[in-house]
């Protein structure tokens, strides 16, 4: 029998009790880190990097995902996860490996034996960038990674669904597009996803009632896009912002893409031609 979904705190209407970010530190962790609070009673942060100053309903605790005993300190009494920890860029698979794999290992094992109920898994679109820009494709197409990282998120995906198979534990796997303050190039028309609509999208992930092993491309409502996110309706994200409005400066900047490069023919972008690593 498989858990429900977190209850609402009796004394405070809200969704979780205690609620875990890893990668706080981190670019999108410091932008959800205060957008958070207001979901729980307590927003238990972490990092090997600097956090800062301790909120008033905040946790701090460090730790190393590669670390299992500390994970499993990490998770114990946490309600939900939002798993933004990691390498966070392209790297040698050594590199790459401790964080992304072992520790995304540690963080669901961790989860099992506290009971935590959901993770929402900070996934890449990385994950299908050897797919080509003139195609749409849905999550339910095969994963065809861009490089080791894209390898370790569609690992964590597998992860996910095992543990939802095996044990009940759900989780929403987010393959994030690209998540500025604004689009920083031609590409990112189809890319972007705006820290507003990065809130909606870990929100809905985090309460919709069931969400099973689910996966969701995480970008806002640009005009152009290679992603159909119609089997992920049923998290009820609905973006509210666009590229739209950045077109022309980008297309002024950039007036010409050279289509023999492999950067502009696949939807990873330049991750597609990085490495070998020596």
């Amino acid at each position: 029998m498989k858990p429900a979904p977190a209850a609402a705190s009796p004394a405070t209407g809200l969704r979780f009790r205690r609620l875990l970010l890893t990668g706080a530190a981190g670019g999108l962790g410091r932008v959800l880190r205060p957008r958070l609070a207001g979901l729980c009673e307590t927003l238990r942060v972490s990092d090997i990097a600097e956090l800062g100053a301790t909120g008033p309903n905040e946790e701090v605790m460090p730790a190393q995902l590669a670390d299992k005993a500390a994970v499993l300190s990490l998770l114990a009494g946490v309600d939900a996860v939002v798993h933004l920890g990691g390498v966070s860029t392209e790297h040698a698979f050594e590199d790459i490996l401790p964080a992304n794999i072992v520790g995304t290992y540690h963080v669901y094992e961790a989860a099992r034996v506290a009971g935590t109920k959901r993770i929402v898994f900070a996934s890449s679109n990385h994950v299908t960038g050897f797919y080509r820009q003139d195609e749409t494709i849905s999550p339910k197409l095969s994963p065809r990674p861009d490089g080791y990282y894209g390898l370790s998120k569609a690992f964590g995906e597998n992860l996910a669904q095992f543990y939802f198979d095996r044990y009940g534990l759900e989780t929403v796997s987010l393959r994030i597009g690209s998540s500025f303050p604004e689009p920083r190039d031609r590409r990112m028309l189809a890319t972007w996803l705006s820290y507003d609509d990065l809130e909606r999208l870990v929100t809905a992930a985090l309460t919709a009632p069931a969400v099973g092993h689910t996966i969701v491309y995480g970008m806002s409502d640009n005009r152009l896009t290679w992603w159909d996110n119609t089997s992920a309706r049923h998290l009820g994200y609905r973006p509210a912002d666009s590229s739209e409005p950045f077109r022309a400066a980008l297309e002024a900047r950039q007036p010409t893409i050279d289509l023999d490069d492999p950067a502009a023919l696949y939807q990873g972008g330049a991750f597609v031609t990085q490495g070998p690593f020596e």
